[in-house]
């Protein structure tokens, strides 16, 4: 009893439109009934007609048994309508303004569309068995053969693979002490590792001979027009498509932002409605992003790719000792939250539940351990055939997956 009565107090101040409306269909019966009787006395009806309008019955059986089917289909519409919420727009809000109180879960599996490249789509391949469709759009100076070769290696459910652009190009970064060199071979320098990169730039294939010049500020290739590479009609119908965008994890530099160089693809991203997640990286990458904060990092995605990313996923994982000091020697620090960018705000969840979060350049952050210490064995350059054995931090693909997920819904 208390759930009728708290459904049906929420129509009170409904009372009024009701009323005129009710009263409206009683006019309109009314006129239709007149209309009716007249047709009746003047015009000759086909017998079905006896049979439709039950006049086999007495005249107040038929009246009481269309009144109780009225009233029946009239309460029904009452009850439906106590489900929804409405309330009054204020005075002088334009004609076309509307406003959405709630939604219905859409229970089709979400489709994903990914911005990332390397080991990073690798790690998200396990969010495949949870979507309709995973697609890895890569980046646009990798050869998709070898994707198409390590994905060979083990089946991910669900999990496609789309280049952003028939063309080739190469992803160029004018360094903060004016070197200008592929991305590629920054963090192959050990001398380069203290720096990072103030511009990154596409230069179309095959690349000049000579040094290349980087384009004046703003400008997003050479003057070869490279930015203006024509998209794939996979990786339009791809971003058009997601109900998320996912950017990440990868390098910055060399993963996520090269495909939003180009004009047209950028242009997809920005107008899509998917909700975009941005996977910060663990660790500054050197002579990338060495100094940069979460907020730097947000920043160069709303520089280059002109929007700014709904959620941001930063690890909180306890990094050992060890393990930073390795990544100290070479010049690689966490990546951090800067108390100066960064503010406080409440958020509702869906179970109605208040909580604090913190929000970054407009992107709500959220911290949770996404990170796994794992053994990674690399060459010795000075005794090859040899290898040793050295404690990495990586992106935890099951934690990571949770996290999106939890976002999604």
């Amino acid at each position: 009893m208390q759930i009728i009565t708290r459904r049906l107090s929420s129509l009170f101040f409904l009372l009024r439109p009701l009323m005129f409306i009710f009263m409206g269909i009683v006019l309109l019966s009314l006129g239709t009934t007149s209309l009716v009787v007249w047709a009746y006395q003047t015009v000759a009806f086909p017998p079905i007609f006896f049979y439709l309008t039950l006049q086999f019955l007495p005249d107040p059986t038929r009246g009481l048994l269309v009144l109780t089917f009225g009233l029946a289909v009239f309460a029904g519409g009452i009850w439906k309508l106590s489900g929804i919420a409405f309330f009054r727009l204020y005075q002088g809000e334009p004609a076309s303004s509307e406003v959405v109180l709630g939604y219905q879960r859409d229970r089709r599996p979400p489709r994903i569309a990914v911005l990332s490249g390397g080991a990073g789509m690798f790690i998200l391949a396990s969010l495949g068995a949870y979507v309709e469709r995973l697609t890895c759009i890569t980046p646009v100076q990798d050869p998709i053969e070898y994707y198409y070769r390590a994905s060979s290696l083990f089946h991910a459910p669900n999990v496609y693979y789309v280049v952003p652009t028939p063309l080739s190009a190469s992803v160029y970064a004018r360094l903060d002490h004016g070197l200008v060199k592929n991305v590629m071979h920054i963090d192959c320098d050990p001398a380069l590792a203290p720096h990072h990169v103030m511009q990154v730039f596409l230069v179309s294939e095959p690349a000049p001979a000579g040094p290349v010049a980087a384009p004046e500020p703003g400008q997003l290739s050479v003057p070869d027009g490279a930015s203006h590479l024509p998209v794939t009609r996979l990786a339009r119908e791809v971003l058009h498509e997601a109900d998320a965008i996912v950017l990440g994890p990868g390098s910055l530099f060399e993963s996520i932002l090269p495909n939003l160089l180009i004009d047209d693809l950028r242009a997809e991203v920005q107008k899509s409605a998917a909700r975009k997640i941005y996977i910060c990286n663990l660790m500054t990458e050197p002579g990338l992003t060495t100094g940069f904060s979460v907020g730097d990092h947000i920043r160069q995605i709303q520089q280059y790719g002109g929007f700014t990313p709904d959620y941001v996923l930063v690890n909180a994982h306890r990094i050992d000792p060890e393990v930073r000091q390795l990544y100290a020697a070479a010049h690689q620090v966490p990546v951090h939250l800067d108390p100066e960018e960064y503010e406080e705000a409440t958020m509702v969840t869906r179970e109605g539940i208040s909580t604090r979060g913190v929000v970054v350049e407009g992107s709500l952050v959220i911290e949770a351990d996404l990170a796994s210490s794992v053994i990674q064995y690399t060459a010795l350059l000075d005794h090859p055939g040899e290898q040793r054995a050295v404690r990495v931090l990586r992106h935890d693909p099951q934690k990571l997956t949770a996290a999106i997920l939890e976002l999604l819904r």
